[in-house]
């Protein structure tokens, strides 16, 4: 299966850079709306059979203009939600606390998921979330599946899965709004990371540049 994670358009806390995960969310800034609109055309070459959102409204938004241009529904799943924030929720991400919300989120990318977000959700059980949604999509048999989600949660998410993309690779590429992430793979036989908001990812192997831990949440 061909698996497009798109991160959602611009929100007011993604201009803030605010720890902001809890559910609903907020919606979209003007900006954000455009980049929903831009969505059509950017994956124009993608035969896109299945469309997923989280239950935040900002994934939603983002998704409809793609789900109109191709006739699809979408389906919303919290597992593909962001990860949670916990006690450390709207705070700046540039604070010391926001840094601890992506050196947690990272530790679970690199195996520690026992550890648990102050006051949130441990490393188990938000993998454990994202992989059943991405199960779901695999079994419906569809060849191409786009689930609009969240910087944190596909970042570590493709760090813990992916094969050929390790921790420090995703820690030091923050996406962008509407920034996709496309793998192949299935959940038996596990994932390749195809490209990273365009570039094209290295096989495992071939090793990769190192890197600090950047970016917040959302």
């Amino acid at each position: 299966m061909r698996l497009l994670l798109v991160r959602h358009g611009e929100t007011p806390s993604n201009v803030d850079h605010l720890l902001d995960t809890a559910v609903p969310g907020p919606g979209l800034t003007p900006l954000g709306e455009a980049q929903a609109a831009a969505l059509p055309e950017a994956l124009a070459g993608e035969d896109i059979e299945a469309l997923y959102a989280s239950t935040l409204i900002r994934t939603q938004l983002t998704a409809a203009p793609l789900a109109a241009a191709r006739g699809l529904g979408v389906t919303v799943r919290d597992g593909i939600r962001e990860l949670s924030a916990g006690d450390l929720e709207m705070l700046p991400g540039h604070t010391p606390e926001g840094r601890l919300y992506l050196r947690t989120v990272f530790a679970w990318a690199a195996g520690d998921t026992a550890l648990r977000m102050p006051g949130g959700e441990s490393g188990e059980e938000a993998l454990a979330r994202y992989d059943a949604v991405v199960a779901e999509a695999a079994a419906s048999g569809a060849r191409a599946v786009a689930m609009v989600s969240h910087g944190a949660a596909i970042r570590v998410w493709t760090a813990a899965r992916a094969d050929n993309v390790d921790v420090a690779f995703a820690a030091s590429r923050p996406l962008e709004n509407t920034g996709v992430v496309i793998l192949e793979g299935s959940p038996s036989d596990g994932w390749k990371a195809l490209s990273w908001e365009g570039a094209t990812v290295e096989p495992a192997g071939e090793g990769g540049p190192a890197g600090e831990a950047l970016g917040t949440a959302g």
